[in-house]
């Protein structure tokens, strides 16, 4: 069984809209269609008593669905009044279903085989009385409630069965019912003289009906009462005069089939072989041929439209491509004018060799305490060699292999240095201010809009050509900042393991490493976790020793897990401790002791750190929400700031012992003004999770970590408002799962490292998928770093 689509109406319901107007070749179609329904029917022996609107669904398309079987059985006679087989009602229905007249069409409901018995069926007719004492045909006394939720009724009395009506109940939910009234009005329009007189129901009967049923379809009426007296008047064969003068053919066949007298009735082979229909059949066949020419020429004029607008777009992007190589061929000819300036300053190219043997200033890496997902990928599109006649003439033979692996690099990784070129370019010749917003930094809409605004600065080429930031201009000004980095980012092919330390506790599964720090001449470095232990190792004598395992010159038992150490930057042999009891603590390293307990905090402390600027000074942060400032000097704290959401971290510029960032779990990161801490100084508002970490590179260059895996870059030189919104650089799509390295200027990682974990009985190295990078941490300026996972295992890496 078909279900119909809740877009499909039936017939009654498309008949009765007010807003009808009557097309003479639809009409004719939706009668076409249903005629052939009832002459399947006819010709299989069969009365289809329910030739009414209410029987009929019509799609969209105009295509008529049988809906209501046919009687249950029914015996009907011809015109010349012959006997007719009796057919059950599974069989019309699959007549009628099967038949090729429905392609297309839903099939009609019909009961199983084994609830037909259910049905009581009886050869008379009985008709309940109306308020005026005359039969009311069509409907038994006992079927009377059912009018109102049946749409249509055998000329048979039956008992529906419960089976039946849940059965009908499911078909009919999505469809607005026609009120009672009007069903049972239209059992009488539909009941043909001689039913309503008694006699059974015939073949003539069903043509009677499709009488009726032509008068509807070529009929509108202007109010109910109007309709009523029509409907009335059709029983006694009056026709409105409208109808005779607009439709004259389709009035005299409708008197035809309405004949009071069914042997006068055409039969349906007669219906099927007038004139009427076979001239509508041809004007239908016109028509369609029509609509199909029609609807060639609007798929002609939408494909037109297509390929104009196409042209429009490809044209606009030859445009901007068009730009861009203007924009190329100018910094081309920049570049070789610079060139050409610093050969002729050195004078020779051996000169210009010892320049370069010299060795490129340190790789400027972020530090962090997160990962980032490899995203370094080989060029997907082939692309044609660049033309190597400008360097060529100007490149000695002792630095070709050099140069040739630093071409090799920079194609696997054409695409991103491609996007950084006009990232910098962009920012060269047009700077984008930093923040469109002065008032609260709780504006969720405004960071959210500079989020989408930052995102869409990089997402293609063609979207930085669009915004008119591309011109033949020439601007020197790019080529300065972008050759150091990129010089930067070709210097280094991979990461080393300069040592492995292999000092996990096989007494503790809690090894994870929390924090690390170097100190003030980077020659120690100390890490602490959750073992309650902080160790700290001679950085050279890792390096310089061929060992498995690696002793700490010193360890430090706390009372509690350690979240974050930090040395003082002054003096040698002071670290700072922060602990899940909300403890801070300050060590004497050469005694391996704790000289200071301080225990202000109500919950965990995050993050601790001392200031470069005043190493007397202290600051620490937790789940308190709270900023604690300290004086090694003093047993308490000299200062409080109450934020709203808990501190993960804290940290002093490198300058200045009257300001501190401050990284939170509400997304943002604050800076304050410690001689006036009621309010933040600036307030950055890009990242859309917690901040886990802070971190200055200088002055006024701020990198910050959140669990929404971004670093970002922060210039706080540019801005001086409350608020801002966008960062100079972001460094996304990372996990925790690998180290990545990137440099400051570009938005790619230089490289990335897999942290392996060891198996501590065996040494062997294993791959451990629950693991994850807790901490790394730079040894200052140099190539050098450290890094720890979960499970305890701390590596130095070396960019080589």
């Amino acid at each position: 069984m078909s279900i119909l689509e809740p877009s499909d109406g039936t017939l009654r319901q498309w008949l009765d809209n007010p807003d009808r107007s009557i097309d003479h070749l639809e009409c004719l179609h939706i009668f076409r269609q249903i005629i052939e329904i009832v002459n399947v029917a006819h010709l299989q022996g069969v009365v289809i008593h329910n030739i009414r609107p209410s029987c009929f669904v019509m799609s969209s398309f105009n295509c008529i669905s049988f809906i209501e079987s046919a009687s249950c059985s029914s015996s009907g006679s011809d015109s010349n009044n012959e006997a007719v087989k009796l057919v059950d009602q599974n069989k019309v229905g699959e007549l009628i279903s099967s038949s090729p007249v429905c392609c297309g069409l839903t099939q009609q409901r019909r009961l199983p085989a084994h609830e037909d018995s259910k049905l009581d069926i009886s050869p008379t007719i009985t008709y309940p009385r109306d308020s005026e004492g005359n039969d009311q045909p069509g409907v038994s006394q006992s079927d009377a409630e059912t009018l109102s939720c049946l749409r249509s009724t055998s000329a048979f009395p039956m008992t529906l069965s419960s089976i039946e009506t849940k059965e009908y109940d499911r078909w009919e939910t999505w469809r607005t019912m026609p009120s009672k009234q009007i069903l049972s009005m239209e059992i009488n329009w539909y009941t043909s003289p001689e039913e309503a007189s008694g006699a059974p129901s015939t073949y003539a009967s069903d043509v009677y009906r499709l009488g009726v049923l032509l008068f509807e379809l070529f009929s509108t009426f202007s109010t109910e009462d109007e309709k009523l007296r029509m409907m009335s008047n059709l029983r006694h064969r009056v026709l409105p005069p409208q109808l005779l003068l607009k439709w004259p053919k389709e009035a005299s066949f409708c008197l035809w089939l309405l004949h009071p007298q069914p042997n006068i009735r055409p039969s349906m082979s007669e219906v099927l072989q007038s004139e009427f229909l076979d001239e509508s059949r041809d004007n239908a066949e016109e028509r369609e041929a029509a609509i199909k020419i029609k609807e060639e020429i609007e798929g002609q004029e939408v494909l037109l439209q297509f390929l104009l607008q196409m042209k429009q777009k490809k044209q606009e992007e030859a445009d901007r491509l068009h730009d861009i190589v203007g924009c190329l061929s100018s910094d081309i000819e920049e570049v070789v004018v610079q060139q050409s300036f610093l050969l002729n300053k050195n004078g020779t190219h051996t000169e210009l060799e010892k320049n370069n043997g010299v060795g490129l200033e340190k790789l400027e890496a972020l530090p962090s305490s997160v990962v980032l997902k490899d995203s370094t990928s080989l060029c997907s599109r082939k692309r044609s060699k660049p033309s190597t006649d400008v360097y060529q003439s100007n490149i000695g033979p002792g630095s070709s292999k050099s140069m040739m692996t630093k071409s090799s690099q920079m194609m696997k990784n054409f695409e991103k240095l491609e996007l950084a070129y006009f990232s910098t370019r962009i920012k060269t010749i047009r700077p984008e201010p930093r923040s469109q917003n002065r008032g609260s930094p709780g504006n969720s809409t405004v960071q959210g809009s500079n989020m989408r605004t930052e995102e869409s600065n990089f997402s293609s080429i063609d979207n930085l050509a669009t915004r008119g930031c591309i011109t033949n201009a020439r601007q020197s000004g790019w080529v300065s900042p972008f050759v150091d980095g990129l010089c930067k980012y070709l210097s280094y092919s991979r990461v080393k393991v300069r040592a492995n330390l292999k000092q996990a506790d096989l007494l503790n599964s809690s090894n994870l490493v929390c924090s690390m720090s170097f100190d003030r001449d980077k020659e120690f470095f100390a890490t602490a976790g959750v073992n309650r232990k902080i160790k700290v190792f001679e950085c050279n004598m890792v390096l310089n020793e061929d060992l498995d395992i690696h002793y700490p010159v010193i360890e430090m038992s706390s009372r509690s897990k350690v979240s974050s150490v930090c040395w003082n930057s002054y003096i040698k042999n002071q670290i700072a401790s922060s602990d899940f009891d909300g403890v801070v603590q300050v060590w004497d390293s050469t005694r391996g002791q704790a000289f200071m307990d301080l225990r202000e905090h109500e919950k965990r402390v995050w993050s601790v750190d001392f200031s470069r600027a005043d190493p007397t000074r202290l600051a620490s942060g937790g789940d308190d929400c709270a900023v604690k400032l300290w004086n090694i000097n003093q047993g308490a704290s000299i200062g409080t700031i109450r934020t709203k959401a808990n501190v993960c971290c804290v940290q002093f510029p490198p300058n200045s012992a009257h300001t501190i960032a401050v990284g939170s779990a509400d997304h943002k990161v604050y800076l304050y003004d410690l001689r006036n801490t009621r309010v933040p100084c600036c307030t950055l508002v890009s990242h859309m999770k917690t901040v886990s970490c802070v971190k200055f590179i200088d002055s006024t260059t701020l990198v910050s970590a959140s669990t929404d895996n971004t670093l970002k870059l922060w210039d706080l030189s540019v801005d001086s408002s409350r608020v801002i919104a966008s960062p100079a650089q972001t460094f996304k799509g990372h996990t925790n799962l690998k180290v990545f390295i990137y440099y400051k200027a570009f938005p790619m990682p230089v490289l990335s490292y897999k942290f392996d974990s060891n198996d501590p009985l065996t040494g062997q190295e294993i791959y451990d998928a629950p693991q994850f990078i807790s901490c790394v941490c730079w040894r200052g300026q140099s190539s050098i770093l450290v890094a720890a996972n979960s499970t305890g295992n701390i590596k130095i890496l070396e960019m080589v």
